[in-house]
């Protein structure tokens, strides 16, 4: 894997720098299935330009992507993208957001990158070999209580109309935790607990390509991932909870309503 990750952050970089082009600008916007869920020009274009390039480095891999081939492959090989993870913030000129790629193996993952052009930061990990942001190599927090974490959150695109909204999970969070972030971008929420920025992240509504990056870095960070009840997290799960390890059995506690 390490002769492919600079290539990956190479295309990475160079998606980033198509975002900034035109962040602040004229944009066209359309929706998705709900009046939340948007779609830009900038989505699009990096979208065809980045699977273009994996399917010309690759050809035997399978690309999964958000705005392209969303099916999922039972293919050895599959890159997830993300082209622009918190399309909602860059279309309000809400300097949050990333572009996400990563290889799964087999059915685990083996080489995520999550690039932040705003701040010029690029986390990336390889499986066994830990987690960086911009060379540096990253671990979670050691927060060891939940009253003393921060931790981020984000909401499904149906929360208006789908009862499993998140919004009763938050609330017994917020009564509970040092303080909720909500930042519109669950690649960056991700990084964030790996880099130790946040020390917990969970949402409901994830699709393989906003997470399959992120899980990777707060993996190699340390750090440790399930779903809703405290199981072992996988892609095809709704929910995720990702934290530094330390609050994990805590935070799944609150969620959950025990």
């Amino acid at each position: 894997m390490s002769e492919i990750l600079p290539l990956i952050a190479a295309l990475a970089r160079e998606a980033g720098a198509m975002q900034r082009a035109k962040f602040n600008g004229a944009l066209t916007i359309d929706h998705k299935d709900h009046a939340t869920d948007l779609v830009t020009e900038v989505d699009r274009a990096v979208d065809g330009w980045l699977t273009a390039a994996l399917r010309r480095h690759f050809p035997a891999h399978a690309v999964v992507s958000e705005e392209g081939d969303r099916q999922a492959s039972t293919a050895e090989h599959v890159w997830y993208v993300d082209p622009l993870d918190g399309t909602t913030n860059y279309a309000h000129g809400y300097p949050v957001f990333a572009v996400s790629i990563a290889l799964w193996r087999g059915g685990e993952p083996a080489l995520g990158v999550v690039y932040d052009a705003s701040r010029d930061e690029l986390f990336s990990a390889e499986r066994g070999a830990g987690a960086f942001l911009n060379g540096e190599r990253l671990r979670v927090s050691r927060t060891a209580a939940l009253d003393q974490a921060v931790v981020a959150t984000g909401f499904p695109y149906d929360r208006a109309t789908h009862p499993d909204n998140n919004f009763a999970e938050f609330a017994r969070v917020t009564r509970r935790a040092q303080g909720v972030r909500r930042g519109g971008a669950a690649a960056i929420d991700l990084a964030y607990v790996a880099a130790g920025r946040l020390d917990g992240h969970w949402e409901r509504g994830l699709n393989p390509w906003d997470c399959a990056a992120g899980a990777l870095l707060v993996v190699e960070a340390g750090g440790q991932l399930s779903n809703l009840q405290g199981q072992p997290w996988s892609l095809a799960e709704r929910w995720m909870v990702a934290t530094n390890g330390l609050i994990h059995n805590e935070l799944v506690a609150v969620l959950i309503g025990a």
